[in-house]
């Protein structure tokens, strides 16, 4: 049996609690509450202490301003972290959790599910692989933060609010993740941000960054106001262009030639295979892609110019 802790038990959350009730392995699943009233999931186990309580790993998914607070605290228990990206939301006193974890041996993980999507998985393969000249790559990223949570106020959600480590860069900091995953770092980068958008939101909900790599730049832009979702990659070789569509899980040249596809895909898989893996990294006790400290450099990227 399995124990598992989860902090904050909200839409995420139970998205990875649906990923581990699919998984072959027996768990039993606690989450920490902050109120004797907390309502009860499932069969989730309420609990409103830590104690002495042990457990194999734990699930931080609470709004990322709170994350600093609880890496800090399970790290200094020696629990195992799967962290639900961005880390942190900001550089302010990272050498104070880098420092824990190393000295507690902490396994850690930042859950960046997109690492697992097939087309992905099909890109980096080749670009590990493969000499594939790149002249320019642009990435898209819109969707609608008030569809995200039907039957809530967006306004109200911490997504809109920056004090809670809300803002369309820090969400959908999977873009960013990615690309530095299939490319590596930039040599350089800079970002604009913005929130003069209809919607009317105090976080950000505009962001562009360029990333200049040795011989092309990539532009990735960001944003919460797009009715219709998009979630593409664009990569300009020398000699064809791929269009990579993730939402419709498809890589296609220009000309309407399919590369790669998969029709048969939903994106919960992709929550279950990173669980899967994680589980797999604590049983064999090695360090798994993405530590806390493997997310710092793209989350310098994602802050980028911030006041």
């Amino acid at each position: 049996m399995i124990r598992v802790l989860i902090i904050g038990l909200g839409s995420i959350a139970k998205k990875h609690i649906t990923a581990l009730r699919s998984l072959s392995e027996e768990f039993e699943i606690f989450a920490l509450r902050s109120s004797l009233d907390a309502s009860k999931y499932e069969d989730v186990i309420n609990i409103f202490n830590l104690d002495d309580t042990v457990f194999d790993f734990a699930i931080i998914s609470n709004p990322t301003h709170l994350h600093f607070k609880y890496i800090k605290l399970l790290a200094s228990k020696s629990i195992p972290l799967f962290i639900e990206k961005p880390a942190v939301h900001s550089l302010d006193n990272l050498d104070e959790i880098l420092n824990l974890v190393a000295k507690k041996k902490v396994t850690t993980y930042v859950a960046c599910n997109l690492r697992f999507h097939p087309c992905l998985k099909f890109l980096k393969e080749k670009i590990d692989n493969q000499n594939l000249r790149i002249n320019e790559i642009n990435v898209y990223c819109g969707s609608h933060l008030p569809d995200w949570r039907p039957g809530l106020d967006f306004k109200n959600i911490y997504s809109a609010n920056p004090k809670m480590g809300g803002g369309v860069h820090l969400d959908l900091f999977h873009e960013i993740d990615y690309v530095t995953w299939l490319f590596g770092q930039p040599k350089l980068y800079n970002s604009f941000k913005r929130s003069v958008s209809t919607l009317s939101i105090d976080s950000i909900d505009y962001a562009n960054y360029i990333l200049e790599y040795k011989n092309f730049t990539t532009s990735i832009i960001l944003n919460y106001y797009r009715k219709k979702a998009k979630r593409e990659i664009e990569i300009v070789f020398d000699q064809v262009t791929w269009n990579v569509d993730l939402i419709n899980n498809s890589i296609k040249t220009d000309e309407g030639d399919v590369i790669f596809e998969v029709k048969q895909f939903d994106i919960s898989q992709t929550y279950k295979s990173q669980l899967s893996y994680y589980i797999d990294c604590l049983k064999v006790k090695s360090q798994p892609m993405n530590s806390f400290e493997d997310s710092i450099p793209a989350l310098k990227i994602c802050l980028k110019n911030e006041k």
